[in-house]
């Protein structure tokens, strides 16, 4: 599998970031096991989640997508240094989103019990805090790097003004700068990441992890209409996509797999690896199929007529 210099982290991923949003919520953590272990079998390495991952199911209380993963990293076969392991902090786990060094030093600590690990590859700020300064949030990174705690540092839903204003504040402070960015990007939602954040992230060398790089399973094809959605998990985010664009971009997907024989899902990851500035999207399974179907992404080769189509099709 041919793997993807991360940015300036000294990281290196393979094409496809597994989702762990899914683990505790719509993957019980047999089947977790079960999709992680296939997910190293096939030549990928990185594992997404985050401290939040899944509170909004009834019944969880936030860190069981870490706590699933902890126990897998326990037993698998694959030693802890050929598994990158990226989670976040700052969501609401009960005090609001914050940024604060006090609390980063704090929850870092509970990912770390509950990943089984004594380091993180990669640690991300997983929202804009406006209450509290770029100084104050590198800060506490840079005593986590020192203490050998975490190896790198992202940030997530940042846009390219926020990010441009961390660099400045960590160059005169003398900290350490957020040297990978996640950003929602996908065939239907593609302002938030093209134009002058990603012209950022290439200037910079910004590593780029894309998230709902399946729009939320929309890209997947297996939804036809908002009554495909009825009583699904993903229903209220799903059905927001059945508009004009959608029904383009699945068009142009349907075109595009009849000439390849490849699946909605594959052609959706294979654009996004084309984009400019894109590192590597992150991609949940539910199944071993959908892991089988992800892993072939990663070396399906997409012409130059399939990437324009797409992409008028989104637009």
């Amino acid at each position: 599998m041919e793997m993807r210099r991360l940015g300036k982290t000294g990281l290196s991923v393979a094409p496809i970031v597994i989702g762990g949003n899914v683990f505790g919520w719509t993957a019980h953590e047999k089947t977790s096991f079960a999709i992680l272990d296939a997910f190293f079998d096939a030549g990928l390495n990185t594992i997404d989640t985050a401290d939040v991952y899944s509170a909004w199911v009834p019944g969880n209380k936030g860190g069981d997508s870490e706590e699933i993963i902890g126990r897998w990293l326990k037993q698998a076969k694959v030693s802890r240094d050929k598994a990158v392991i990226v989670t976040k902090v700052g969501s609401d786990m009960g005090q609001g989103k914050t940024l604060k060094e006090r609390y980063i030093l704090k929850a870092v600590e509970d990912s770390l019990s509950r990943l089984q690990t004594d380091y993180i590859d990669l640690y991300l700020s997983h929202w804009p805090d406006a209450d509290t300064p770029h100084e104050e949030t590198l800060g506490a990174f840079a005593k986590l790097k020192q203490q050998g705690k975490i190896r790198a540092i992202g940030c997530s839903n940042y846009d390219a003004a926020l990010l441009e204003a961390s660099f400045d504040a960590a160059e005169k402070a003398g900290l350490p700068r957020y040297d990978v960015v996640q950003p929602e990007y996908n065939l239907y939602e593609r302002s938030s990441f093209e134009g002058p954040l990603a012209d950022l992230c290439v200037k910079e060398d910004i590593g780029v992890i894309t998230y709902f790089s399946l729009a939320a399973g929309f890209l997947t094809g297996k939804y036809r209409s908002k009554a495909d959605t009825q009583g699904r998990a993903r229903e209220g985010r799903v059905s927001t996509y059945f508009d004009d664009k959608g029904l383009r971009i699945l068009a142009a997907l349907d075109r595009v797999s009849n000439e390849t024989g490849a699946k909605p899902a594959e052609i959706s990851l294979a654009w996004l690896l084309r984009k400019k500035g894109v590192t590597a999207p992150i991609a949940s399974a539910t199944s071993l199929s959908q892991l089988e179907s992800l892993a072939k992404s990663a070396t399906l080769q997409l012409s130059d007529d399939a990437m324009a189509l797409l992409d008028e099709a989104g637009r």
